[in-house]
């Protein structure tokens, strides 16, 4: 009956996990971003003062799409400048001031040897570029700034540079972009001035425009599992919009904004408003495509005045460590939900293995030692409480036929039994149930950590975020290549199986021998990350198998 529950556990849990996926990604945290502004207290003096300006109810505009507007004819070809980092080259247009390609140097699009670096703008000129400002109906998107650049290279030398944009703007409106780029940072400062030379009083709302096609970076059965699309850090909460939230029209999140774009499962396009340059972000469009827009409040310039909004811009990796490390909450958009206390501490754990060893793979090997020492002693009291259970399955079949007709009277025997030999009948399956958030956490973490992304561990795993193939020169129907390390895995719980006490039921005992085939088929499209921490934690248990049923041979040949 014990195997039977344990068997049941591990199921259920399962069930869990692909319903958790299924159903509540995107939900595990309570955000209070769909609450109307108005509905914010004023009177509270401690709170910051971004909040305390987002709940003075700003005057929002309708999002513009820039696509939508007439197009422009320009008197001159537009300067593409290209700006060259550490870690990144973008391209900036002159047209809109907008960016036309950002691509990351540490980071590949596929995990193809000769693969260029992961692009993060994805759409072209017919879908809009990321980056244009307008200011309400004022201001359009598209503008011909003059830059005065062709290029811009930074290195540690000259690690700080800036590019400036400048137009003249309808109705007597200046505009000036200044873009400030660090050369070891994804971080980039976006200061926007607005200038009345006009001798009229003008109105208008600033509005900086994003622009993202579907994209999660990683290229596996898993993306069904994975969030991507608009995301925002406001209220103090991270909300997660998916596509059918606005499918039927436009979304605007409003509040105390500190961050809020676009995110895949590996990186994230990202607005940073600075005091209160942003207090509405509104999405629009599908999963495929998304147009996004962050809004600031209505503002009036009299004639000679000058008003200046003030954005972060980050554009990268969602890297724990380096997420921390640049503020702004925009750690929190790497959401693991509710085994966020579980999983963090577990990747810093890989990371700190990996500063010694340099292979990801061992890094694992290494946490799953850990992990099972810590539960050593936890599953031998259930291993030793199984095999105790084992013991008294003759005596539990007699009791069942002598009462059979007195279901009440067999069930009262049945506890006698347990309370004379002191066993505890769930003491087989507590221990599962206990590492269950565990091995969750490590699941989030194998699948969301940036780090085994195209990882390489040894021999034909070359990708620890991927599953596990062996190329053998041919295709194998629906797997491509041999899955070796699952089928390892497979036959590792098979062994397992064959050394853990069995039930006396013979119908018990072979669905039991059937679960290593059913995990064998659920493990094939896992990242290999995540089998092997399996397979490797299948072999400990193993060794712990043996050493109990070794003590319990020698407790036997005593007596």
């Amino acid at each position: 009956m014990d195997n039977y529950r344990a068997f049941l556990a591990i199921i259920i849990s399962f069930v869990i996990l692909v319903g958790y996926q299924y159903l509540f990604v995107g939900f595990d945290k309570p955000s209070s971003g769909d609450q109307p502004v108005q509905q914010q207290t004023t009177t509270d003096s401690a709170q910051p003062a971004v909040v305390q300006q987002a709940a003075k109810a700003p005057v929002l505009a309708p999002p513009v799409d820039p696509a939508a507007l007439p197009v422009l004819a320009y008197n001159r070809k537009p300067k593409e400048i290209t700006i060259e980092t550490d870690l990144f080259t973008a391209i900036i247009s002159e047209d809109g001031g907008a960016i036309k390609s950002f691509i990351l140097k540490e980071y590949k699009e596929t995990h193809v040897k000769d693969s260029t670096g992961m692009q993060l703008v994805k759409t072209d000129v017919s879908q809009g570029a990321p980056l244009q400002f307008s200011w309400g109906s004022v201001i359009g998107t598209q503008v011909l700034y003059d830059s005065g650049k062709e290029s811009l290279k930074l290195s540690s030398d000259a690690s700080k540079g800036e590019l400036r944009m400048t137009v003249q703007a309808a109705n007597g409106l200046t505009i000036e972009r200044l873009y400030s780029f660090t050369n070891d940072s994804y971080l980039i400062g976006l200061s926007i001035k607005v200038k009345n030379t006009s001798a009229a009083l003008v109105q208008g709302i600033p509005q900086l425009h994003l622009v993202n096609k579907h994209f999660l970076g990683v290229d596996s059965p898993a993306e069904s599992f994975l969030f991507a699309g608009p995301a925002a850090f406001l209220n103090g909460a991270l909300k997660e919009v998916p596509a059918d939230e606005f499918k039927d029209g436009p979304k605007t999140l409003q509040g105390a904004i500190e961050w809020a774009g676009y995110e895949g499962n590996y990186f994230l396009c990202g607005l940073l408003p600075i005091e209160g340059s942003g207090v509405s972000f509104t999405m629009q469009g599908n999963n495929d495509l998304t147009k996004m827009l962050l809004a600031g409040s209505l503002d009036t310039l009299q004639p000679g005045a000058e008003k200046e909004y003030k954005y972060n811009v980050f554009y990268g990796p969602k890297k724990l460590t380096m997420l921390k490390e640049l503020g702004y909450n925009l750690d929190q958009s790497i959401n693991f939900g509710w085994f966020d206390v579980i999983a963090k501490p577990t990747l810093w754990l890989l990371n700190w293995f990996y500063t010694y060893f340099h292979n990801y793979g061992v890094a694992i090997i290494l946490v799953t030692v850990l992990f099972k020492a810590v539960f050593w002693p936890i599953s031998q009291r259930g291993m030793k409480s199984m095999k105790n259970m084992q013991k008294l399955q003759p005596k539990m079949v007699k009791i069942k036929e002598k009462y059979k007709g007195d279901p009440t009277k067999m069930n009262q025997e049945v506890m006698n039994l347990y309370k004379t030999y002191k066993v505890n009948p769930l003491g087989g399956c507590l221990p599962m149930v206990v590492q269950i958030p565990v091995f969750f956490a490590l699941y989030k973490v194998l699948l969301m950590g940036i780090e085994l992304r195209h990882a390489p561990f040894m021999l034909w795993i070359s990708d620890l975020s991927a599953p596990d193939r062996l190329w053998l020169g041919f295709d194998i129907p629906y797997l491509g290549g041999l899955p070796v390390l699952t089928l390892l895995m497979g036959a590792s719980m098979f062994f397992q199986q064959k050394l853990s006490p069995t039930t006396a039921d013979p119908t018990q005992a072979k669905i039991m021998m059937f679960l290593p085939v059913i995990f064998t088929f659920m493990f094939l499209n896992f990242a290999s990350g995540l089998v092997l921490y399996w397979f490797v934690n299948n072999l400990l248990s193993i060794l712990q198998q043996v050493l109990i049923n070794r003590d319990a041979k020698k407790t036997a040949a005593v007596a």
